[in-house]
């Protein structure tokens, strides 16, 4: 197994798509493949599922994936201190706290960044955002870097990434672009709800929000899309019916901004860091990797 692999892999696991990680690790598709093929024989077990649309992970594969992650951070640091014991440079620090959704965009950047400043030590570490905003306030880290999903639709409707909303193809909103809750107001509500616990907490706050709590009627996906075509009311669902709006040729998704426009990334220094030239080259690093990547 060689560090390559690992960056290989990790680039998979974040991107979940063959090509695009081919490109960032500047290796073929096929090459990609080779190298997935050879990791999964000798760890012994599948780490991707693979399919015409979509790549997704294994329970496996995301195993494997925080170890690569863990890894390569290590291998960072580790190169860093055996620069500074062999030329006795300044112990010159910046703490770095990234989420896993940066994590294709952090440890590069620190490469990229240490080739050019070897006299600064590095400390990367992986962080859930609320423990990266903490840090950051208390002065536990010098950067925070994370990426957060843009997905409203209009500018007044916020929804998790695990829910849509959906109408009948006849319905006056369901080619409008841009939809405001009080387009919402004028039409009654379906809710389909989902088995998961967590996304039914998601979707009793955008019920609340949408103030549709003591009017919405409640079914099935089956008897909603049924409810939908005899009806001017719109539906909300978890992203697990998505696959079944989509095939139903009577009904239509409400565009969201998540369609036409990214993650957005979130860079953000301590108070408490001196922001000189080298922090601010590492900062035009982190944000050029990521519009690399976007």
């Amino acid at each position: 197994m060689r560090f390559e692999q690992l960056e290989q892999f990790l680039a998979l696991g974040v991107l979940r798509h063959f090509r695009q990680a081919a490109e960032q690790t500047k290796i073929s598709t096929s090459a990609l493949t080779r190298s997935i093929q050879t990791l999964e024989d000798e760890i012994g077990y599948k780490l991707v599922k693979r399919s015409t649309r979509s790549v997704k992970l294994t329970p496996e594969g995301e195993l494997f994936l925080e170890y690569a992650q863990n890894t390569l951070c290590e291998l960072e640091l580790t190169k860093k201190r055996i620069f500074q014991s062999a030329n006795g440079s300044p112990d010159e620090k910046l703490v770095i706290g990234y989420t896993n959704t940066a994590s294709s965009i952090v440890p590069i950047s620190c490469g990229q960044f240490l080739a050019q400043y070897p006299h600064v030590k590095i400390e990367m570490q992986l962080q859930e955002q609320h423990e990266l905003s903490r840090k950051l306030q208390q002065g536990e880290i010098d950067i925070s870097v994370y990426s957060q999903a843009v997905n409203s639709i209009g500018s007044d409707i916020h929804l998790p990434d695990q829910l849509i909303l959906f109408v009948s193809n006849n319905h006056p909103l369901a080619h409008q672009n841009d939809i405001s809750k009080r387009d919402l107001d004028k039409y009654p509500m379906f809710g389909c709800f989902s088995q998961s616990k967590q996304v039914q907490t998601m979707l009793n706050e955008a019920i609340d929000s949408l103030n549709k709590s003591s009017s919405i009627k409640v079914g099935n996906i089956d008897q909603v899309m049924v409810g939908l075509a005899k009806s001017d009311h719109f539906a909300i669902a978890s992203i697990e019916h998505a696959n079944t709006v989509a095939e139903h040729s009577e009904l239509v998704q409400l565009k969201t901004n998540k369609d036409v426009s990214h993650e957005q990334l979130v860079v953000q220094t301590s108070q408490k860091t001196a922001v000189g030239e080298h922090v601010e080259h590492l900062l035009s690093l982190i944000k050029k990797a990521a519009t690399a990547i976007t």
